[in-house]
């Protein structure tokens, strides 16, 4: 497998995760995704709208734009969540397609208030997909803390299974 497939195989995993989160979260209740449970954030729904937002901002470093809106604070519902995060997930996996193996190693710089670094697109991709891992596995967490014990399988080798067959 090439390089340039490894990379896109893991913007196309992205999301088929994020597909396979909002399926199973699409059947709870709003009332069941907004309760409050310790944790990074307050709630199932106000961490999706940061990995949405996150996602966001990785998008527009990875395509060089300029357009990030930082609505992560903005109260949102559940629902325009779900559609805003499969949207982003949607447009990085088609552009990550639409990369050379050499765009995917450009090296692009970043200089913000947190943090400045000048690495390959492709590395920004890892750190949106594992970014995106990281507070998925705090969702399933808050949910077995309030009673959603349902989680379906999700895990990188899962999915490359899955789509094998």
């Amino acid at each position: 497998m090439s390089f340039k497939n490894i990379i896109t195989n893991y913007a196309e995993y992205n999301l088929w995760v994020n597909q396979q989160f909002v399926n199973w979260l699409s059947t709870k209740s709003d009332e069941l995704l907004q309760k409050e449970v310790p944790s990074s954030f307050s709630s199932i729904s106000k961490t999706l709208n940061h990995i949405w937002a996150t996602e966001e901002y990785w998008y527009s470093v990875i395509a060089e734009t300029a357009e990030f809106d930082k609505r992560e604070n903005q109260e949102l519902i559940t629902e325009e969540i779900f559609k805003g995060l499969l949207n982003r997930s949607t447009q990085l996996a088609e552009f990550i397609k639409s990369l050379s193996e050499e765009q995917l190693l450009k090296k692009v710089k970043i200089e913000n208030p947190w943090f400045q670094c000048e690495l390959p697109i492709s590395d920004y991709l890892l750190q949106v997909v594992n970014h995106g891992t990281y507070h998925r596995g705090q969702i399933v967490t808050m949910g077995r803390n309030i009673g959603i014990t349902d989680a379906t399988n999700t895990d990188y080798n899962f999915y490359n299974v899955v789509k094998a067959q």
